[in-house]
Protein backbone atom coordinates (compact mmCIF):
# COMPACT_ATOMS: atom_id res chain seq x y z
CA UNK A 1 0.00 0.00 0.00
CA UNK A 2 1.67 3.69 -1.15
CA UNK A 3 1.46 6.08 1.89
CA UNK A 4 2.35 9.51 2.32
CA UNK A 5 3.69 11.26 5.59
CA UNK A 6 2.38 14.84 6.26
CA UNK A 7 4.58 16.34 9.33
CA UNK A 8 6.66 19.89 9.76
CA UNK A 9 9.27 18.22 11.41
CA UNK A 10 12.27 15.83 9.16
CA UNK A 11 13.47 13.83 12.16
CA UNK A 12 9.70 12.35 12.65
CA UNK A 13 9.08 12.26 8.46
CA UNK A 14 12.35 10.07 8.05
CA UNK A 15 11.46 8.05 11.31
CA UNK A 16 8.05 7.39 10.30
CA UNK A 17 8.82 6.55 6.89
CA UNK A 18 11.97 3.78 8.04
CA UNK A 19 9.16 2.17 10.23
CA UNK A 20 6.51 1.85 7.23
CA UNK A 21 9.18 1.09 4.84
CA UNK A 22 10.43 -1.91 6.73
CA UNK A 23 7.14 -3.31 6.35
CA UNK A 24 7.02 -5.92 2.94
CA UNK A 25 3.21 -4.76 2.39
CA UNK A 26 3.98 -0.78 2.49
CA UNK A 27 5.77 2.38 0.97
CA UNK A 28 6.27 6.01 1.64
CA UNK A 29 5.72 7.57 -2.14
CA UNK A 30 6.14 10.63 -0.74
CA UNK A 31 6.49 13.78 2.42
CA UNK A 32 5.17 16.80 3.00
CA UNK A 33 5.76 19.51 5.25
CA UNK A 34 2.49 21.43 5.68
CA UNK A 35 -0.94 20.72 4.55
CA UNK A 36 -0.55 22.59 1.14
CA UNK A 37 1.92 20.48 0.32
CA UNK A 38 0.25 17.42 1.44
CA UNK A 39 -2.88 18.20 -1.26
CA UNK A 40 -0.27 17.81 -3.49
CA UNK A 41 1.27 14.83 -2.64
CA UNK A 42 -1.95 13.16 -2.50
CA UNK A 43 -2.92 14.40 -6.07
CA UNK A 44 -0.24 13.41 -7.49
CA UNK A 45 0.43 9.94 -6.18
CA UNK A 46 -3.09 8.97 -5.01
CA UNK A 47 -1.74 7.03 -1.98
CA UNK A 48 -3.99 4.24 -0.28
CA UNK A 49 -2.95 6.14 3.33
CA UNK A 50 -2.00 9.83 4.51
CA UNK A 51 -0.59 10.11 8.04
CA UNK A 52 -1.39 13.92 8.69
CA UNK A 53 0.10 15.99 11.46
CA UNK A 54 -2.08 17.98 12.88
CA UNK A 55 0.24 20.95 14.39
CA UNK A 56 1.62 21.82 11.03
CA UNK A 57 3.03 25.40 10.30
CA UNK A 58 0.04 27.89 9.86
CA UNK A 59 -0.81 28.79 6.58
CA UNK A 60 -2.74 25.03 6.33
CA UNK A 61 -3.05 23.28 9.43
CA UNK A 62 -3.89 19.23 8.88
CA UNK A 63 -7.39 20.08 10.65
CA UNK A 64 -8.08 22.20 7.36
CA UNK A 65 -6.19 20.21 5.27
CA UNK A 66 -7.91 16.51 6.03
CA UNK A 67 -11.52 18.16 4.99
CA UNK A 68 -9.93 19.49 1.64
CA UNK A 69 -8.36 16.06 0.54
CA UNK A 70 -11.11 13.75 2.42
CA UNK A 71 -13.68 15.87 0.03
CA UNK A 72 -11.12 15.88 -3.07
CA UNK A 73 -9.25 12.40 -2.76
CA UNK A 74 -11.95 10.56 -0.71
CA UNK A 75 -10.30 7.20 -1.77
CA UNK A 76 -7.35 8.00 0.14
CA UNK A 77 -7.66 6.94 3.74
CA UNK A 78 -6.36 9.26 6.18
CA UNK A 79 -4.57 8.71 9.81
CA UNK A 80 -4.55 12.00 12.01
CA UNK A 81 -0.61 11.82 14.06
CA UNK A 82 -0.93 14.04 17.03
CA UNK A 83 0.27 14.65 20.77
CA UNK A 84 -3.26 15.44 21.15
CA UNK A 85 -4.96 13.10 23.16
CA UNK A 86 -8.03 15.62 23.55
CA UNK A 87 -11.22 13.79 22.97
CA UNK A 88 -12.81 16.84 21.34
CA UNK A 89 -9.57 17.34 18.56
CA UNK A 90 -10.41 13.55 17.64
CA UNK A 91 -14.52 14.75 17.17
CA UNK A 92 -13.76 17.30 14.85
CA UNK A 93 -11.08 15.26 12.94
CA UNK A 94 -13.35 12.10 12.40
CA UNK A 95 -15.79 14.69 11.10
CA UNK A 96 -13.56 15.78 8.47
CA UNK A 97 -13.10 12.35 7.22
CA UNK A 98 -10.15 11.25 9.31
CA UNK A 99 -10.44 7.23 9.52
CA UNK A 100 -7.69 6.62 12.21
CA UNK A 101 -6.35 9.24 15.57
CA UNK A 102 -2.70 7.64 15.93
CA UNK A 103 -0.89 9.73 19.00
CA UNK A 104 2.98 10.08 18.03
CA UNK A 105 4.44 8.60 21.61
CA UNK A 106 2.26 5.57 20.45
CA UNK A 107 3.94 2.00 20.00
CA UNK A 108 5.65 1.47 16.24
CA UNK A 109 3.38 -1.15 15.99
CA UNK A 110 0.33 0.55 16.82
CA UNK A 111 1.08 2.65 13.85
CA UNK A 112 1.68 -0.06 11.60
CA UNK A 113 -1.22 -1.86 12.89
CA UNK A 114 -3.72 1.44 12.45
CA UNK A 115 -2.46 1.54 9.05
CA UNK A 116 -4.06 -1.91 8.21
CA UNK A 117 -7.04 -1.88 10.21
CA UNK A 118 -7.64 1.49 8.22
CA UNK A 119 -6.69 0.28 4.46
CA UNK A 120 -8.57 -2.89 5.08
CA UNK A 121 -11.94 -0.46 5.90
CA UNK A 122 -11.74 -0.27 9.53
CA UNK A 123 -11.93 2.87 11.76
CA UNK A 124 -8.39 3.32 13.85
CA UNK A 125 -8.60 5.44 17.17
CA UNK A 126 -6.03 5.11 20.15
CA UNK A 127 -7.48 3.15 22.79
CA UNK A 128 -6.71 5.86 25.31
CA UNK A 129 -9.51 7.57 23.64
CA UNK A 130 -11.65 5.34 22.08
CA UNK A 131 -13.88 4.74 25.43
CA UNK A 132 -14.47 9.13 25.27
CA UNK A 133 -15.92 8.17 21.78
CA UNK A 134 -18.27 5.55 22.83
CA UNK A 135 -19.81 7.71 25.42
CA UNK A 136 -20.15 10.09 23.10
CA UNK A 137 -22.05 8.24 20.25
CA UNK A 138 -24.07 6.37 23.02
CA UNK A 139 -25.66 9.58 24.98
CA UNK A 140 -26.92 10.60 21.78
CA UNK A 141 -29.68 12.68 23.59
CA UNK A 142 -26.17 14.88 24.50
CA UNK A 143 -27.50 18.63 23.36
CA UNK A 144 -24.04 19.45 22.55
CA UNK A 145 -25.10 22.93 21.45
CA UNK A 146 -25.31 24.02 25.05
CA UNK A 147 -23.34 20.92 26.62
CA UNK A 148 -20.02 21.48 24.31
CA UNK A 149 -20.02 24.75 22.40
CA UNK A 150 -16.21 24.12 21.21
CA UNK A 151 -18.33 21.21 18.57
CA UNK A 152 -19.94 24.47 17.58
CA UNK A 153 -16.55 26.00 15.60
CA UNK A 154 -16.24 25.43 12.62
CA UNK A 155 -13.25 24.20 11.15
CA UNK A 156 -11.63 27.71 10.68
CA UNK A 157 -12.57 28.87 13.98
CA UNK A 158 -11.03 25.69 15.58
CA UNK A 159 -7.23 26.90 13.31
CA UNK A 160 -8.12 30.43 14.51
CA UNK A 161 -8.70 29.94 18.17
CA UNK A 162 -5.72 28.36 19.22
CA UNK A 163 -3.30 31.09 17.21
CA UNK A 164 -5.50 34.28 18.71
CA UNK A 165 -4.64 32.74 22.26
CA UNK A 166 -0.94 32.78 21.49
CA UNK A 167 -1.13 36.41 20.89
CA UNK A 168 -1.08 37.16 17.38
CA UNK A 169 -2.74 40.04 15.85
CA UNK A 170 -5.41 40.00 13.56
CA UNK A 171 -2.86 40.60 10.14
CA UNK A 172 -0.40 38.49 11.66
CA UNK A 173 -3.49 35.52 11.45
CA UNK A 174 -4.47 36.74 8.25
CA UNK A 175 -1.27 36.45 6.70
CA UNK A 176 -0.48 32.95 7.97
CA UNK A 177 -3.94 31.80 6.78
CA UNK A 178 -4.01 34.00 3.80
CA UNK A 179 -7.62 35.50 4.30
CA UNK A 180 -8.49 38.96 4.75
CA UNK A 181 -8.42 40.72 8.52
CA UNK A 182 -12.05 41.19 8.47
CA UNK A 183 -12.63 37.48 8.10
CA UNK A 184 -10.34 37.21 10.83
CA UNK A 185 -12.02 39.70 13.18
CA UNK A 186 -15.56 38.01 11.83
CA UNK A 187 -13.97 34.35 13.05
CA UNK A 188 -12.58 36.10 16.12
CA UNK A 189 -16.64 37.41 17.28
CA UNK A 190 -17.86 34.00 16.45
CA UNK A 191 -15.55 32.14 18.65
CA UNK A 192 -16.19 34.63 21.64
CA UNK A 193 -20.15 34.38 20.96
CA UNK A 194 -20.26 30.27 20.73
CA UNK A 195 -17.89 29.84 23.51
CA UNK A 196 -19.61 32.54 25.78
CA UNK A 197 -16.07 34.38 26.45
CA UNK A 198 -16.10 38.04 27.22
CA UNK A 199 -12.10 38.44 27.05
CA UNK A 200 -8.77 37.27 25.41
CA UNK A 201 -7.61 36.16 28.46
CA UNK A 202 -10.27 34.26 29.09
CA UNK A 203 -9.70 32.57 25.69
CA UNK A 204 -6.54 31.99 26.31
CA UNK A 205 -7.61 29.98 29.98
CA UNK A 206 -9.96 27.91 27.71
CA UNK A 207 -7.63 26.96 24.93
CA UNK A 208 -4.99 26.07 28.21
CA UNK A 209 -7.64 24.09 29.49
CA UNK A 210 -8.58 22.30 26.46
CA UNK A 211 -5.11 21.55 25.66
CA UNK A 212 -4.57 23.61 22.65
CA UNK A 213 -1.97 25.37 22.92
CA UNK A 214 1.47 23.22 21.80
CA UNK A 215 4.31 26.21 22.42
Amino acid sequence: MKVVIADDHAVVRSGFAMIINFQEDMEVVATAADGIEAYKMVAKHRPDILLMDLSMPPGESGLIATAKIHEDFPETNIIILTMHDDEEYLFHVLKKGARGYVLKNSPDEQLVSAIRMVHQGGVYIHPKLASSLVREFVSQDQQADENNPYQLLSTREVEILPLVAKGYGNKEIAEMLHISVKTVEAHKAKIMEKLNLKSRPELVEYAIKKKLLDF
